[in-house]
């Protein structure tokens, strides 16, 4: 049988890193003793607190579940979201510069086509979040990357120095994914002023903003009158209330990019799904506490994990926070053939610093690791460190 042409952007495309992951385990038996610990993912295994649940539950008898919705969004989340993010950054943003996406990939790729075309360069931190490399390269977008330095902070002036006209934006993931580094307020303003001085668009992904480890805003971006000319940010319901199978995200930016945004959000998906809406209205408007403690929760994760690795011999604690740990490893071996050899010797599943940045230039990728902490209790994550200090290749 013949096939049909496949186009050349998508087939040079890298393979999902977290899908080609769990192929790994294809074969592999896990002793009773030693089960698959499944670090891999940045994804809440538990479900929904039992409120939210239930208000889920009262969403699914309304008619207006059933039908389509708007296509940026249900008006009362936007006007949410406009009201506690104005009242949490100190600015003014209003409910028409909010777009509800489904997930906050979408609203990444989405804001992406309306700045770049086929041909153009978005500068991406290395390393990277893989899905946001993946979405540049099947566009035929360059992702230029920015390798991180001390603390995995990207430096702006080196980031500076790889303008040219092909770039159209910066992305900043903070905290970040998937390093876990939290980008201090100074290193943001750079940004935004690199941003003006260009006329570039700055696309900051707050994915994990509600498990920072400092309390109130994380920047004040937001106060400039003009923040709308160079700034969009993105965010996820997916991980604070556990809400990743309903793909729920929003952006924020100017209403004029919005009216560009909503024609590639019509013509994939025409609306959001209407019950993670709601979903996401209900925990914003009643679910401040039971977010404080889950905060709480995944910062002594944290805690345990940079203690851990301090007493860890051979091993280096690179960044730390929010979901996650990023190591650099003691082995004379690579880290995407470390990582398999993870998986049969101590059934522990972890993602290889080769998903996340080029390889091949200056050797780091392979030695590095991502470890997706969030998803191991106190004695999940004992047991981890447990089998890492087992471990011999």
């Amino acid at each position: 049988m013949t096939q049909g042409p496949i186009s050349q952007t998508i087939a040079k495309t890298f393979s999902p890193p977290v899908m080609e992951a769990r192929r790994w385990l294809d074969g592999v038996t896990f002793p009773p003793e030693r089960p698959l610990l499944n670090l891999s993912q940045a994804a809440p295994v538990d479900p929904p607190p039992e409120a939210l649940r239930e208000a889920m539950a009262a969403a699914v008898a309304e008619d207006d579940s059933h039908i389509y919705g708007p296509v940026l969004g249900l008006p009362a989340l936007r006007s949410e979201i406009a009201e506690q993010w104005s009242s949490i950054y100190g600015g003014a943003i209003e409910a028409e510069q909010v777009a509800i996406t489904s997930g906050c990939n979408q609203a990444f790729c989405a804001v992406i086509s309306t700045i770049a075309s086929a041909g153009d360069a978005v500068i991406l931190p290395t390393p990277w979040y893989f899905n946001h490399k993946m979405w540049l390269d099947t566009v035929g977008i360059e992702a230029r990357p920015l390798p991180c330095g001390e603390g995995m902070q990207p430096d702006p002036e080196a980031a500076r120095a790889l303008i040219d006209d092909k770039v159209k934006a910066i992305v900043l993931v903070t905290p970040n994914n998937p390093t876990g580094a939290e980008y201090p307020k100074g290193l943001l303003d750079a940004y935004m002023e690199i941003a003006k001085e260009y006329g570039l668009s700055l696309i900051v992904d707050e994915t994990y903003r509600d498990f920072h480890s400092q309390s109130g805003a994380p920047h004040d971006l937001f106060t400039a009158d003009d923040w709308q000319d160079n700034l969009i940010h993105l965010y996820s319901f997916s991980k604070v209330f556990r809400l990743t199978g309903h793909r729920v995200g929003a952006m924020v930016t100017s209403t004029e990019r919005m009216a560009q945004v909503e024609k590639f959000l019509d013509s994939v998906a025409i609306c959001p799904n209407q019950i993670g809406q709601k979903a996401a209205l209900y925990g914003l408007q009643n679910l401040s506490q039971w977010v404080a403690e889950q905060r709480d929760e995944i910062l002594n994760r944290r805690a345990i994990c940079e203690e851990g690795f301090a007493n860890l011999d051979g091993w280096k604690l690179l960044g730390s926070g929010a979901y996650f740990a990023y190591v650099e490893h003691p082995f004379d071996i690579p880290s995407n053939e470390l990582a398999k050899l993870l998986v049969q010797q101590q059934s522990l599943l972890i993602l290889p610093g080769t998903m996340f940045q080029p390889t091949g230039t200056d050797g780091k990728a392979e030695k590095q690791l991502r470890i997706a902490f969030a998803n191991a209790d106190k004695d999940g994550l004992a047991e981890m460190f447990k089998r890492l200090k087992a471990f011999r290749p």
